[in-house]
């Protein structure tokens, strides 16, 4: 019984920060979604900032695809690919994250959160809503986008910043060693 307990706080320990973060955007995500149903007929759009004009402006779309749009008619597989990836991330949260990436973790759960967010979507509905647009008026637009696809895509951008900038502080950290030990090597030749 013991070691059941140990398991599972050391699974909890290494898991809490991803589910947390999961747990905040998910809601919000699912919130803003709703708002956009009930307020925005759709194919229509309202300007939320009024000095941004057209530049950025709530759509409401409906998507059957991944995120941006890509992949039309997709839907199902996109259910299955995020229950793959979030049993993924678990997974390497709880056998290969050393305990001190706590960033990492943050990072690991909005991927975690924007993909059940919009798994939610598909579940309910058969497909996601998105409203986000930006662009330049008349001349393109990047396809419309939600606060799940937002905390996948940024997150996604960010991990890569973050172990880019790791693997760089390895290296040098490696070099420096090399230095030392060469330094300490010929020093007492």
């Amino acid at each position: 019984m013991q070691e059941d307990e140990m398991m599972f706080k050391r699974i909890a320990g290494r898991t809490w920060i991803i589910a947390l973060v999961a747990a905040v955007v998910i809601p919000l995500d699912q919130w803003t979604k709703e708002l956009v149903r009930q307020n925005i007929a759709k194919f229509d759009y309202i300007i939320p900032f009024p000095s941004l004009g057209e530049y950025f402006v709530f759509e409401h779309v409906d998507n059957h695809g991944a995120a941006f749009g890509i992949l039309q008619g997709a839907g199902n597989v996109f259910i299955v690919i995020a229950a793959v990836v979030t049993v993924g991330v678990i997974y390497y949260a709880i056998r290969h994250l050393p305990d001190d990436q706590r960033l990492i973790r943050i990072l690991l759960g909005f991927q975690v959160g924007g993909a059940l967010g919009n798994v939610i979507d598909r579940i309910m509905q058969g497909y996601v809503t998105d409203f986000v647009k930006v662009g330049i008026p008349g001349v393109y637009y990047w396809p419309n986008f939600n606060i799940a696809d937002s905390a996948i895509v940024c997150s996604v951008i960010a991990l890569a910043v973050v172990v880019f900038y790791q693997d760089i502080q390895v290296s040098r950290q490696a070099k420096e060693e090399a230095i030392e030990i060469g330094a300490a090597g010929s020093s007492e030749a």
